[in-house]
């Protein structure tokens, strides 16, 4: 064998071994985010950003998201039957966002520019609702 050869065989069998411990520190990644984030119902969000406010009515609640310059919205019922929700956003100076209609668990996601910005949030699920005052300033 000449050297070259010998040096693409180790060369081989070296990227090899890499390419496994790249593929088992993947899957162990993965495993243990999946096992996270599977027992979670809040852990998949539809809103971008961290949860600043939870507002709880008889019959759901109304939850508020805010990245660096968004604010985001959502109402939410427990899973069932399809009823009337809607979720409206304001910031301060601008115009409401509203979703509303008939769905069977919640209603939203909305989202409005509010760097440097207050808004206001309501929502309603079945004809009950709650709504915030001025938040996020």
């Amino acid at each position: 064998m000449t050297r070259g050869t010998e040096g693409h065989a180790w060369g081989a069998r070296r990227g090899l071994g890499r390419r496994f411990v790249v593929l088992a520190l993947a899957t162990a990644f993965a495993l243990v985010l999946g096992g996270a984030v599977a027992g979670s119902a809040d852990a998949a969000s539809v809103c971008a950003g961290r949860p600043k406010k939870t507002v709880k009515f008889a019959t759901g609640e109304l939850r508020v998201y805010k990245s660096r310059a968004y604010a985001c919205a959502t109402a939410v019922a427990r899973p069932g039957k399809r009823r009337p929700m809607s979720v409206t956003i304001q910031p301060r100076g601008g115009h409401p966002v509203t979703d509303r209609g008939r769905y069977t668990e919640r209603a939203g996601p909305v989202t409005v520019h509010a760097l440097n910005r207050c808004v206001r949030v309501s929502g309603t699920v079945d004809g009950k609702g709650g709504s915030t005052s001025w938040i996020l300033c």
